[in-house]
């Protein structure tokens, strides 16, 4: 039996998901899981408004390029179901601004756009109907895609647990676990899935500095599910490579591109020449939702920075630095093709040279502008 965590990320609540026009957004909430307050608190945020999703996302209550997906598309349900408009022209106008603030919420994953424009289609798809019926599809889409990216993971889960061998340990980055998804998991897809098997299966966890998700979440939801983990600091994954304790590195992608770079949590580049400087494997968990084929190398990527007083302070709470002191706190990091031994998607497993071939029919890169 699957090991899968039992804790929803999110969730759309109230007004029927099953109804045929607009009641299916009317009275609607999104839940969504306040990470901020893991491992020691399981508490909900109760969103009735876009702008509720939007501050989640920026304060990182609900983080992972997945889950951040979701988290748009339900977003822009709730924006829906309050709009009045005469046409479909106007109702889209209106909608825009809810799309625009949930795209500029969390720049360098890829999702929050594939959201948009998923939900973008639907509307040119529709526009015929009634405001009523498309104010209902978009509500029971963002239910859609939670229920797609699940099963999506455990699709990927299934091509990654061929390359984790009995008795292996697994060093992952970050969380790109149960609670960056809809509820599975990405980098996690593979072990679980592995462990499942019957393998005897280990993780190491790096703590991720600063906000520490590698300690608080992909510790505590991989105890919950009683796979074996043990906590690292960061600046130990190298010496564990040099005593062999390490067999193989899965992480997760906020953004990875035509040519197989990938963006991630900052010190995934780290661990990455680690690992090749080690002759470990190094894998890249990648749902098709989060590989932006219009971008051709890593630069392009938007890389972005957040407040000093993440690095300056525990959570608000102790401050660790003198005042004052300059700070770069830069949240993502690029880490070129060439480290990556195989990108895992659920159309299975892809070296990173050919990611291109996923791309839809027609799509093209852009060039690279730097």
């Amino acid at each position: 039996m699957e090991n899968i965590l039992m804790i929803d990320t999110i969730k759309w609540v109230d007004g029927s998901v099953d109804a045929p026009d607009a009641e299916a957004a009317e009275g609607a909430k999104v839940m969504i899981l306040d990470q901020r307050l893991l491992p020691h608190v399981v508490s909900y945020v109760e969103c009735t408004d876009y702008r509720q999703v939007v501050d989640c996302i920026k304060t990182l209550a609900i983080r992972g390029a997945p889950a951040i997906g979701i988290a748009a598309a339900m977003g822009i349900a709730l924006a829906a179901s309050a709009i009045e408009a005469a046409d479909v022209k106007e109702f889209t106008a209106k909608l825009r601004p809810a799309i625009d603030a949930l795209l500029g919420s969390r720049p360098t994953a890829v999702n929050i756009q594939w959201a948009a424009e998923r939900i973008g289609r639907l509307i040119e798809d529709n526009k015929a109907k009634p405001i009523s019926a498309i104010k209902g599809m978009i509500a029971k889409e963002g239910v859609v895609i939670l229920n797609e990216d699940i099963e999506i993971n455990k699709a990927i889960g299934r091509f990654g647990a061929e390359f984790i061998k009995d008795g292996d340990t697994v060093l992952t980055h970050c969380n790109a676990g149960a609670l960056a998804t809809g509820g599975y998991g990405t980098a996690t897809a593979p072990i679980r899935t592995a462990v499942a098997q019957g393998k005897r299966v280990k993780v190491i966890a790096d703590e991720t500095r600063p906000v520490l998700q590698g300690a608080r979440l992909t510790a505590w939801e991989l105890m919950q599910d009683n796979i074996p983990v043990t906590l690292i600091p960061d600046n130990a994954a190298g010496e564990l490579m040099r005593r062999g304790e390490i067999d193989l590195c899965i992480v997760g992608t906020d953004r990875t591109v035509r040519n197989g770079d990938v963006a991630n949590k900052i010190g995934t580049y780290s661990v990455a020449v680690l690992a090749k400087e080690h002759g470990i494997p190094f894998y890249v968990a990648a749902p098709l939702s989060s590989i932006d084929f219009a971008l051709s190398t890593g630069s392009q990527i938007p890389i972005e920075e957040r407040s000093s007083d993440e690095v300056t302070n525990i959570f608000g709470r102790c401050e660790i630095a003198p005042k004052g002191v300059a700070v770069r706190n830069i949240a993502f990091d690029v880490t070129p093709a060439k480290y990556i031994t195989l990108i895992l998607t659920e159309k299975g497993a892809f070296k990173p040279e050919d990611i291109h071939t996923l791309a839809p029919k027609g799509q093209k890169g852009q060039k690279d502008k730097t």
